[in-house]
C-alpha cells in the first residue's frame, strides 16, 4: 500500500510533516476539536478561565479515547460476555476462531499476520464473519480500544476496495484529527501488500481546490470537514460509497453539531453501502444515535463491567492538614509492602505538591494530569506499566479505563466530590477499582480531613461496605495488613 497521502501535490511530504506535527497537535484543551473547557460564570455572566492548578481535572471523552488507543498497542482480552442481536434471528450465528477462516485475499492475511495478530479477539470472532459478509450487513457495535475493534472495520474497508477504481469507496468517521489519523494507521499497516490502495485525510486544514479529481479509495476524515468536502466543494461522490464506517459513536454525539452532520452524510449515502458503526459506551442517548443513522443492523452488545469492592479492604485515615496526610501516607508505605500503588488528588495543586514531597523523600514517582497532552499521559503511564515508577500520582484522568496488574494499593488523597461537594461515588468506584483488579485482591486506604468525615460515611453507606479507621502512628498495626 502506498504511504498515506494527502490530496493535490502535498503526497507523501505533507503526510510525513503530518505525522512529525503529530505530538504538537494533541493538547486536549486547545486542539481536539468539540472538547469543553470548563468554565465558571461570574455574578455580572462574565467567564472565568479555570485552567488554574488549584481546579480539578475533567476527563475528556475524545482525549481519554485517544489515550486508550496509544496505551494499548497489542490486543486486550476483554473480560465482558459478548451478546450479539442479529436482525434475522433465524440466520445462523458464525464465528470465527482463525483468519483463514475468513477467506480473505493474501495480502489482507499477510497484512494481518505482520501487525501481530496471531488469532482473532473475542470481538472479532463474531464482528467479523458479519462485517464481511455477502451481501454486505450493517452493524452496530460496543468494542473499547484494545480489543482488535479498528483492525476489524479497516479489514472490512480494504476487503470492499477496488483498487483498479480511482475514486473514493470507503468513508469512515472519526470525531478529532488525532482519532482519524490513528485509524488511517492502521490502514497503512494493514494495507502495506495491498498494492495501489491510497488513503486520504478530510480533515481542516487539508486543503483541496475545488474540481480536484479525487482518486483515492479511502477517504477518513471528521464530519464538518466530510460536509463540506461532498457537498460544498462536490469531492466525494457520496452513491458510490461501499463503506462508511462511523467510529468512536459516544464522543461524536458529545460533540456539538457532529451528530446532525453525521446524518446528513449518512443520508445521501446508496442503499446497499455497509454501515458501521462502534462506541465504547452504550448510553441511552448513543443508542438513539446509533438506530437512527444505521439501518436494519446486527448489533454486538458487551455486558456491562460488574466492578466490585467486596475484593478490596478500605481504610481511613484522620487528618488535620495536607501535612498530616502526606506523613501518614509515608507511615503507611514504609510499614506495606507495595508492588506499585496509585494516589489520587482532587487537584493539580495537591498533585504537583505530593510529588515534589515524596521525589525529595527519594520515592519514585510520576505525575499524570490533565495539563499533559494525550501522548504525554501515555509515555507517563507506560514507565508505570514498565515498573520504572512504583508510585502514580494523578489527578480524575486515570480514574478509569487503565489496568495495570501490579496495582495493589491506591490511595485517596482526597476524596472524590462534584461541584456541589457531594460524594462522587461513582469516581470512588472506578478510583479504588484500580487495585483489586484480575481477581487480586487489593488495599484502598482515604486521607481524610475531620470535617469531610460525614462524606466517607455517605460513601461506605452507599455501597454498604465496612472502611475500618486507622491510626497512623500505630506502625505494629498498619504492619498487621494484608491483601
Amino acid at each position: 500500500m502506498a504511504s498515506l497521502l494527502w490530496g493535490g501535490d502535498a503526497g507523501a511530504a505533507e503526510s510525513e510533516r503530518l505525522n512529525s506535527h503529530f505530538s504538537n497537535v494533541i493538547h486536549p484543551r486547545k486542539n481536539l476539536r468539540g472538547i469543553k473547557s470548563p468554565t465558571v460564570p461570574n455574578v455580572d455572566g462574565s467567564v472565568n478561565n479555570t485552567e488554574e492548578d488549584d481546579e480539578e481535572d475533567g476527563v475528556e471523552l475524545a482525549a481519554n479515547s485517544l489515550l486508550n488507543k496509544l496505551i494499548r498497542q497489542s490486543l486486550v482480552e476483554s473480560s465482558h460476555r459478548v451478546e450479539v442481536l442479529q436482525k434475522d434471528p433465524s440466520s445462523p450465528l458464525y464465528s470465527v476462531k482463525t483468519f483463514e477462516e475468513l477467506r480473505l485475499k493474501e495480502e489482507l492475511l499477510k497484512g494481518i499476520y505482520a501487525m501481530g495478530f496471531n488469532r482473532p479477539s473475542k470481538i472479532q470472532e463474531m464482528a467479523l464473519p458479519m462485517m464481511l459478509a455477502h451481501p454486505p450487513q450493517n452493524l452496530i457495535a460496543q468494542s473499547q480500544s484494545g480489543t482488535g475493534k479498528t483492525a476489524a472495520f479497516v479489514l472490512a474497508m480494504l476487503s470492499r476496495v477496488n483498487a483498479l477504481e480511482l475514486f473514493p469507496q470507503c468513508l469512515c468517521l472519526a470525531p478529532t484529527y488525532e482519532l482519524a489519523l490513528q485509524t488511517g494507521r492502521v490502514v497503512e499497516r494493514m494495507g502495506k501488500f495491498c498494492v495501489d490502495v491510497q488513503v486520504m485525510y478530510a480533515v481542516r486544514g487539508n486543503r483541496i481546490a475545488r474540481g480536484t479529481d479525487v482518486t483515492k479509495q479511502i477517504i477518513i476524515g471528521t464530519p464538518g470537514t466530510v460536509l463540506d468536502w461532498c457537498f460544498k466543494q462536490k469531492l466525494i461522490d457520496l452513491t458510490k460509497i461501499r463503506v462508511f464506517v462511523l467510529d468512536e459513536a459516544d464522543v461524536m454525539i458529545d460533540t456539538q453539531g457532529f451528530s446532525d452532520q453525521s446524518i446528513r452524510i449518512q443520508r445521501a449515502l446508496p442503499s446497499k453501502c455497509q454501515m458501521l458503526l462502534f462506541s465504547a459506551t452504550f448510553e441511552d442517548s448513543v443508542w438513539q444515535f446509533a438506530e437512527r443513522i444505521i439501518p436494519d443492523p446486527n448489533v454486538i452488545k458487551l455486558r456491562k463491567e460488574e466492578l466490585t469492592l467486596n475484593n478490596i479492604r478500605q481504610y481511613y485515615v484522620l487528618c488535620r492538614s495536607r501535612k498530616d496526610k502526606y506523613q501518614a501516607l509515608c507511615n503507611i508505605y514504609g510499614g506495606i509492602t507495595v508492588g506499585q500503588a496509585i494516589i489520587f488528588c482532587q487537584t493539580r495543586q495537591n498533585a504537583k505538591w505530593l510529588t515534589v514531597e515524596m521525589m525529595q523523600d527519594g520515592h519514585q514517582v510520576s505525575l499524570l494530569s490533565g495539563e499533559l497532552t494525550v501522548d504525554q499521559r501515555a509515555s507517563v503511564i507506560q514507565r508505570f506499566r514498565d515498573g520504572k515508577e512504583k508510585v502514580l500520582i494523578t489527578t480524575n484522568v486515570c480514574a478509569r479505563g487503565i489496568d495495570v496488574k501490579q496495582v495493589t494499593i491506591v490511595v485517596n488523597f482526597d476524596l472524590p466530590v462534584n461541584q456541589a461537594e457531594e460524594p462522587d461515588y461513582e469516581t470512588y468506584l472506578h478510583r479504588i477499582g484500580r487495585t483489586g483488579r484480575f481477581g487480586k485482591k487489593g488495599l484502598a486506604f482515604n486521607m481524610v480531613e475531620v470535617d469531610k468525615l460525614p462524606l466517607l460515611m455517605r460513601i461506605q453507606d452507599h455501597f454498604n461496605s465496612n472502611i475500618k479507621q486507622l491510626d497512623p502512628e500505630d506502625m505494629d498495626e498498619i504492619e498487621k495488613i494484608e491483601y
